[in-house]
């Protein structure tokens, strides 16, 4: 842990350096444009707060769109509230996350592409840090950083276990990449997308998986975002389904059935009951 928290102050420092140089001269029409897109359905109780976390971001050349799946809970007034400083928005059916953050991306105008989910949040800086990296690191498609589990209150919980993955790691079933906190060239996404829409899970694995196979992901150290935990989360509701959707993109890949992705799905299955007991606890449930 003493490890972690000094290679984090280094990264800071050097963050903080360039930082300076970054931001001199620069205007909003200098910066390439961030395109956030959120997808939200019946989540009133969080949503203005999601909103807020990316309209109050301290970088310039952001356009935010958000896409709900026709919400009956007063999620509308939230989004009407805003409406004029999105980019887009609409309230309509549609056939699940995947499907709302594809209709977003397909508007999207931006040279970097996030989502965030209408019960997360981002720290005031992440989408500047996230850009500055990137424009550094040209050889780099994707970035992640760091994300804290919250509860429905914000209280924190916990802090999600990033760490630095690629290809060959994913397809043996090490994530370990918030998707709260990744940002990814649009040109990327053009080249390997849209999700999945018959993914109910894991289509961000699948994205990460696609991502990867064409280009470099790189995981700082830094805090950007939080991923909240509550009795609706689909991460409590339906953890079971992301392992074997994890397998789907293992074939997919022409992965063979003894890989180690296979063994560990058992082991999932054979432990969840009690992950998911640890997970309500942590929440409270």
């Amino acid at each position: 842990m003493q490890g972690r928290e000094i290679q984090g102050k280094h990264t800071e420092d050097r963050l903080n350096e360039r930082e300076s140089h970054y931001e001199e001269g620069k205007t909003s029409g200098d910066l390439p444009l961030v395109s956030i897109v959120t997808p939200s359905f019946n989540q009133a109780a969080f949503l203005e707060e999601t909103i807020l976390s990316v309209l109050n971001q301290d970088y310039p050349n952001l356009e935010y769109l958000v896409v709900d799946g026709g919400s009956t809970d007063g999620s509308l007034e939230i989004i009407h509230r805003y409406a004029e400083r999105l980019a887009w928005w609409v309230s309509e059916a549609d056939c699940g996350q995947a499907d709302a953050i594809n209709k977003g991306f397909a508007r999207a105008r931006g040279e970097i592409f996030a989502w965030l989910n209408s019960d997360d949040t981002y720290y005031p800086y992440a989408v500047r840090e996230a850009v500055m990296f990137l424009q550094q690191h040209p050889e780099v498609g994707m970035v992640y950083g760091d994300a804290n589990f919250i509860d429905k209150t914000g209280r924190i919980l916990g802090r999600f276990p990033a760490r630095q993955t690629d290809y060959r790691r994913l397809r043996r079933g090490y994530v370990h990449i918030p998707q709260q906190a990744a940002f990814f060239r649009a040109e990327l996404w053009q080249r390997v997308g849209p999700l999945d829409p018959s993914f109910y899970f894991a289509m961000d694995y699948d994205l990460w998986v696609r991502i990867a196979r064409l280009s470099k992901i790189t995981y700082l150290p830094r805090l950007w975002a939080n991923f909240r935990l509550h009795d609706a989360a689909k991460t409590l509701a339906a953890d079971e389904r992301c392992w074997p959707e994890m397998l789907r993109v293992h074939y997919r890949e022409g992965g063979s059935p003894f890989a180690i992705i296979v063994w560990k799905s058992w082991m999932r299955r054979l432990v969840a009951p009690y992950l998911r007991w640890k997970r309500r606890r942590m929440i409270g449930g």
